[in-house]
């Protein structure tokens, strides 16, 4: 059976979206999420947005806006899981599970961080001035939504690749200290897209709001066209050839349309189409293109409700992967139920001790050696050979002494280990559920009885 690729895709909820992220990262993530053989998890990143921006009012407006967008621009919430991370108390407390294990050291080179570090001390600030430790543990927040859904690839754009290998390293350092030889975290893969368009603004540069040179996405249709007509051109006049190849408003048009559609309109730049026509045919294109899911969009604007509604129901199946997930990490972790333990603990205790035994015995080459048999007569563990028979039973007493046991697993099974020397091995289990189970058995039964 195959398994399933998970992709998991954040959106950060501090800006109205443009045509740029559009084209760039919103249409393209909704393409691939029709995809039968993916699991696709999407997601509003509203507490990194608090990181970026401190007006209420501007987080509350995007985060309906730009829900609003991915819903009118076609994602099925009945195909794909779609939430809001504030909407999942289990992420901060991952955060703080990996925050625990994260290296300062690994943190301190992050980019952001160190972009901000080097700005302050080139302007004469102490390093820290104005960092917050929002921005500092920014990739441990990014680490825990991608390790929570257990992502395979995490489609990012070349600025972000550090963080996913970020969350490779702190996931391997959780799995290494509280796996004992199971994998809790799978490892997260960067997918980058190099097809991905990136469209130039109105004066050629980037499209961005840092820029000033955004077109609107769903705004009126007048709004998108009063900003087509700035797109800045150069001064040929009608009936001039034109340079499609180095026109942005051509690149922009190439965007949107069928590519006999481009090869036209190329054509028509060639042969001398006005500046003027030319953009009122972009804005056409645009307008026909865009028309229904701007219609969408307002609708749903309108109707919050129903946003709140879509962004609950992706909430209970994001949670529904993530609560008893979340549960079997602080399991590993040593946050468990007193009581539950205590009752596991004490039955369990009481019938290995009573049922585990040790069996010595004598090889022929005149070694002495032991076997630990479980209650089943199941063999836990075979000794390693001892010179006399007194220092095998010495063995034995430090193994049932209750100081803490050295298990190292070895592939499906396991040995024991005393000052650094191996005292015993484990058999060889049909798989590793088998050899965790004989592990907690093994250690179950060593443990003195508290009567």
């Amino acid at each position: 059976m195959t398994t399933r690729t998970r992709i998991l895709t954040g959106i950060t909820t501090t800006g109205t979206p443009h045509l740029g992220n559009y084209a760039g990262a919103i249409r393209p993530a909704i393409i691939a999420s029709r995809d039968s053989n993916a699991d696709s998890f999407y997601f509003l990143a509203d507490y990194h947005a608090l990181i970026k921006c401190d007006d209420p009012l501007r987080i509350q407006r995007s985060r309906l806006e730009i829900a609003a967008t991915w819903l009118a621009g076609g994602l099925d919430v009945d195909r794909v899981t779609f939430y809001r991370q504030s909407d999942i108390p289990e992420i901060p407390e991952l955060t703080w599970l990996l925050t625990c294990v994260a290296a300062k050291g690994l943190l301190n080179r992050a980019h952001a961080y160190k972009a901000s570090v080097d700005k302050n001390v080139e302007t004469g600030e102490d390093p820290d001035a104005g960092i917050t430790m929002g921005l500092y543990s920014y990739p441990v927040l990014m680490a825990a939504d991608i390790l929570m859904f257990n992502a395979h690839k995490v489609p990012v754009g070349r600025d972000q690749i550090q963080h996913v290998e970020m969350a490779r390293d702190i996931g391997q350092r959780f799995n290494h200290l509280f796996g004992q030889g199971k994998e809790f975290f799978t490892m997260p893969e960067a997918l980058i897209e190099e097809s991905v368009a990136t469209l130039p603004g109105l004066d050629g540069r980037k499209m961005s709001k840092s820029y000033d040179n955004t077109i609107p996405l769903f705004s009126s249709a007048k709004e998108m066209k009063d900003a087509i007509s700035r797109i800045v051109t150069d001064s040929r006049a009608p009936g001039e050839a034109k340079d499609p190849d180095n026109s942005h408003l051509f690149t922009l048009f190439q965007a949107f349309a069928t590519p006999a559609q481009s090869d036209e309109f190329r054509s028509e730049l060639l042969q001398g189409l006005g500046w003027g026509e030319a953009k009122n045919r972009l804005f056409q294109l645009l307008d026909s293109e865009l028309g229904e899911s701007r219609e969408r969009y307002h609708q749903l604007i309108e109707r919050p409700a129903d946003l709140e509604d879509m962004l609950q129901l992706g909430a209970q199946k994001a949670r529904s992967v993530a609560t008893p997930f979340l549960h079997e990490l602080r399991e590993a972790v040593g946050l468990r139920s007193f009581v539950a333990q205590a009752q596991v603990a004490t039955t369990t205790k009481k019938k290995a001790a009573k049922a585990a035994r040790f069996v010595s015995f004598r090889e022929d080459d005149g070694s002495f050696r032991f076997r630990l048999l479980a209650a089943d007569g199941e063999q836990l563990l075979l000794s390693r050979n001892f010179a006399d028979g007194k220092t095998a039973g010495q063995v034995t007493k430090q193994l049932q002494s209750g100081q803490p046991l050295d298990v190292r697993n070895e592939d499906l099974s396991f040995s024991v280990w005393l000052e650094g020397e191996c005292v015993g091995d484990s058999p060889a289990f049909a798989d590793s559920a088998a050899r965790d189970a004989a592990i907690e058995t093994l250690r179950v039964a060593l443990t003195p009885v508290q009567e």
